[in-house]
This record gives structure tokens, sequence and C-alpha cells, in this order.
């Protein structure tokens, strides 16, 4: 259809509404439906705009109305990254029942909420629903008025999932002969009425509250594929042996190798969980077997590292294991320096019980209660093997033990990775490497716990919940690593990182910050001039973008969805997204 004005000679002109057609021969003809003459040149003109395939709008100014205004680019960003790396087919890939699709649509607008402002349950609810939004997220889902304990119940349907959803997850990401980064982490729990939280080895520094603990494997360039949630007094080691199980059995890989720090791959471990399994492994020495290589005619001789600072050694006391041993310069300097400024710091203590002892008068004067008090200080740092300590009555003096500081120093800034993958399969620089990628576990905890996700405090009652919870923002993280990997050029990320940790001469050598980080953290723009953010602060930018439901008085029940105009700073946002927010809808 269209509009067509004709020609009246003096009389004004005829305006018809029209459409075209073929007739019996195919031959194009035209005819008219309605005369509009009468009608006003505005609604004339109106209706030429929506024929045309336009948005029928009032010509005043005034007429177009905004009902309501809600920040929409950082919906459109997050979900748009959901919907790219499908991981809300994923999550319902089995399940197609409408209570299923429904408890599927509030996880997933829980996961992005997260991401956008972690918040309660309770607040994310007030947050997504129709009458009190803080954003587009439950228009664009189309999630209505949500109820407290839908929150609640999309938990217990995630809880279920979890095993599906990370089996689905590891058959994307994990292969035969991958690398898999495995750490542990805790978070503290404000109550005591969930049975997972004990009063255990603290990593917030809360020793004041009780805790869980959780089990992060992630792929080695650090994508989270599964999390596992333990309870708060649990060690370290004892955590392995589900991720095994779950690595052979649940993911179906027969050959993997493990990368755990030190305190996580002990030998105990090795020999009870790894050996048996069929599992490879990549960790480290623990001092104490360090020292004991060094001793005497020990493999481990300094003069290894007189040319080079990586060697590769073997030891009857590790059968069938690869040691490989590596020297960092600027690791002993920094060691040297904090050793003797927590020497000093000791003897500052020391003396001042010391002086205590020493006062006319003081209460400090059996050898019993002058033992308890030195020993108070000297623990404090760690550092009562390096002082000869003579406590009698009424006496306290101190030495240091030169000789085990020198023996101690020699080793300084050494470190020995171990390993069963065979040299043909991974080299020593390859096994140093995978060890050191364990910072990016170390990176997903982070954000996890304190910069973007705020995993912590915990408030949940059931253990379920809490593994939901702990799960949930696990998932969260997998679409934050997706989105920092695309959005890095508008991020103080170095972009270059892996050309420039291709240059260097050993992977013990730190890898260098290369020229355009640099001048990222200087000038604050990258190479196209665009201002650079923190992870929060592009977020927090997209979401200037807002989603306007607006209105016409030509049609007052009408509504439409209009977007603001994108800033050029969201504009290269979206386009390294790969969408545009409007498709998010």
């Amino acid at each position: 259809m269209f509009i067509e004005t004709i020609p009246n000679r003096g009389s004004p002109p005829a305006v018809l509404l029209r459409e075209s057609y073929r007739d019996e021969n195919g031959r194009p003809q035209k005819r008219t439906l309605a005369n509009l003459s009468k009608v006003p040149e505005e609604v004339v003109g109106l209706l030429k705009a929506a024929l045309k395939g336009g948005t029928l709008l009032s010509t005043k100014a005034e007429g177009l109305q905004v009902e309501r205004s809600l920040p929409h680019g950082h919906v459109a960003a997050a979900l748009g990254m959901v919907r790219k790396i499908a991981l809300d087919r994923l999550m319902l890939s089995t399940a197609k029942d409408e209570a299923s699709r429904r408890h599927c649509d509030i996880v997933v607008a829980m996961m992005v909420d997260r991401l956008i402002a972690p918040r309660s349950k309770l607040g994310f609810v007030r947050a997504v629903d129709e009458e009190t939004a803080a954003t587009s997220l439950g228009e664009v889902l189309g999630l209505g008025r949500v109820k407290d304990y839908e929150a609640y119940e999309a938990l217990d349907w995630l809880h279920g999932q979890q095993v599906r959803i990370e089996n689905g997850l590891a058959r994307r990401h994990l292969k035969d002969g991958v690398l898999v980064l495995y750490d542990v982490s805790s978070s503290y729990f404000e109550g005591r009425s969930c049975p997972l939280t004990q009063f255990g080895h603290s990593r917030d520094h809360r020793g004041d509250r009780p805790q869980i603990v959780y089990g992060l494997l992630c792929t080695q360039e650090g994508l989270p594929i599964a999390i596992e949630v333990f309870e708060g007094n649990v060690a370290d080691p004892m955590t392995l042996g589900s991720q095994v199980e779950k690595v052979k059995s649940r993911f179906g890989i027969k050959r993997v190798a493990m990368v755990g720090d030190r305190g996580m791959i002990t030998q105990a471990r090795i020999r009870e969980d790894l050996f048996g399994s069929g599992l490879d492994w990549i960790s480290s020495l623990r001092a104490p077997q360090i020292q004991a290589l060094a001793q005497g005619d020990g493999p481990l001789q300094l003069s290894l590292f007189d040319e080079r600072d990586l060697a590769e050694i073997t030891s009857p006391d590790f059968p069938g294991e690869r040691l490989i041993v590596c020297r960092n310069a600027a690791l002993a300097k920094e060691r040297a320096r904090k050793r003797e400024a927590l020497l000093v710091a000791t003897e500052r203590e020391l003396a001042r019980v010391q002086a205590q002892v020493r006062r006319k008068g003081s209460s400090l004067r059996s050898a019993a209660e002058i033992g308890l008090a030195v020993g108070a200080v000297a623990n404090a740092k760690k550092m009562a093997k390096h002082f000869a300590l003579d406590i009698r009555d009424g006496h306290f003096s101190w030495a240091r033990k030169l000789d085990r500081i020198e023996a101690e120093a020699k080793l300084d800034g050494i470190y020995v990775i171990r390993t069963n993958v065979p040299a043909e399969d991974l080299s020593a620089a390859n096994a140093v490497q995978a060890y050191k990628d364990l910072e990016r576990v170390e990176r997903a905890f982070r954000s996890m716990k304190a910069v973007d996700l705020e995993i912590r405090p915990i408030r949940h009652w059931t253990p379920d919940h809490v593994r939901a919870h702990v799960f949930l923002c696990m998932l969260a993280y997998h679409v934050e690593w997706h989105l920092r990997a695309a959005l890095a050029p508008l991020l103080f990320h170095d972009t270059e990182i892996d050309a420039m940790r291709a240059e260097r001469s050993s992977p013990v050598v730190p890898t260098r910050v290369s020229e355009a980080a640099n001048s990222k953290k200087a000038i604050k723009r990258n190479a196209q001039g665009q201002r650079v953010h923190s992870f929060a602060g592009l977020m927090d930018h997209l979401g200037t973008m807002t989603r306007n439901t607006m209105r016409t008085p030509l049609a007052k029940k009408h509504r439409f969805t209009l977007l603001s105009q994108a800033t050029p700073l969201q504009e290269a946002a979206f386009k390294l997204l790969g969408f545009e927010p409007k498709r998010v809808q």
C-alpha cells in the first residue's frame, strides 16, 4: 500500500490510499482503497512514514512521551554474551516444560544481575519486578511479577541441574591431554544454621565467622568449568579426591594433567588419589623437601644456575617424577628483604620483653612466664627458628642463628616444580608455565569474592541453597570471563600478554608488560584514542544506555521501545562483543 497525491486543477489535490496488484495477464495495476483528502496533512505524513516501515509518531515534540526509562546497556552486554556462548541453551537443554523455562529465566536473570550489581536474592527480586525494576532485565526476559519464593525455587532447580551443566561445560572446553587448574578458597558465613559452615583456616581473615570451602576447576586459560562446596574445616588436600573422580568419571577425560599448588597436591594425595587413577599432575615441592635436595652432594647444586635459571634433575626420593628447579633472581632479592624486615621486627618485640624482664618489680620473673611471652612474640612472624633463646628465672637474652639464616638464604628464589608428565608430552618450560598459570584461578577467586560478584558473606540456611549460590557465582564469572576477553581493548588488560610471554628467554622470568598496556595505564586511553576502564566502570558506562518505553497521543494504548543513542564508547564495546544492543530483546 502507498499514498498518492493526484493534482485536481484549481481544486485541492486528491490524497488517495492505494495498493498495487497484478491482473490476470500479469500486468501491474493499482486500485484506490480510501480517499484521504479530508484527513489532516500531519496524519497523512505519519501514515506515509508508517507504510514505509517507520513507527507512527506525532510530529509535535510534546506529543511523544517517555513512559518509562530503564538502564539497559549493561543488561544487553551480559545477557547478549549469555546467549552468544549458548549458556542459557545448555542450562535448558533437557528441560522444556514451562516451569523449567521460568526457573531458567530467573537463574539467567540472577547471573546477569550479579554481574551488574551484586545483591541479595530478595534485593534481586525487587530489582527485576515489573513495578520496582532497577534495570531493563526483567522486561527483556519477560519475568513480570517475581515472587520472593520463586528466586529460591530457581536456586533449587539450578542445584539439580549442576552436574548436567558442568558436564556440558567440560564437553565444550576440556579435551583429552588438557591441563586443568585446581585450587580452593573459602568464604565466611553469617549465622550458624547451615551444617556446611564450620570454623577453619579463613582466607578472608575472618576467624570470628564460620565458613565454607569450595574448590574450583578451570581450564589453563582460567575459564571456570566446575565448582564444589565443602565443609568449612576441610583441609585443602582432602578436596582433591572428588575432583579426580569428577574429571575421570563424570567428564570422561582419559588423559588429563591436574595442576595444583604444593599445599593441595601433597605426597599423600599423589599416593592415594592420583597415582592409581591414571591422572598426571603438576605441583611443587615444599621448602623442607627443597632443603633436603640441596644438602651435601644432593642433586640440587647452586652451580646449576651459573648460566641459566632453570634445570631439570631427578631424585630417588621422587621416583618416576621430573623435578624442574627454577631460580628467580627478583624473587630471591625480595625474600631476603622480607626476611630481614621480619627479623628486625621480631627483635624489636623481643627487646620489649627483655626490658620488661629487667624492669625492677616486674611480674615477668619465672622462666615459664618469660617463655610464654617470648614464644608469643617469636612465633607471631614465624621467626623462632632463626633465634637462639636463653631463658632463665629473671633472665632473657637472644641471638640470631647466623648459620641457619645463611643456609636458608642460599635457597632464596629457588622453587622446584614436580610432575610425572613425560618430557615428550610437556617440556620443562611449559611445565613451569602451567604451574604459574594457577594465578588465573586466584584471579577468578578475587572476582568472585570481592572485585565483581561478591560471593560473600553467605546468608543461605540450607546446604543446597549454599551450593546453588556458589555455583551461580561461578556461572556469572564464566560469563564475565568471556566479556573480559571480548572487551579487553577497552579495559586496562594487556592485550599483548601472549606475545610478551613468547618473547621471554625463560618461563622463570616475569612476563614484561607491553608498551600498549603501559600506555593504557599512563594516559587512560587505548591505541584508538578510546578511554579505557576497569570492568566494573565499563559496565556502569554501558548502563547509561537506556531502554525507553514510548507512547504517542494518537494511540495512547500503543507502546513501543526505543533505545537511547549510543555513545562512541558504547558503540565500540558492542562492536567488540559482536552483537547490537537492540537485538537483545
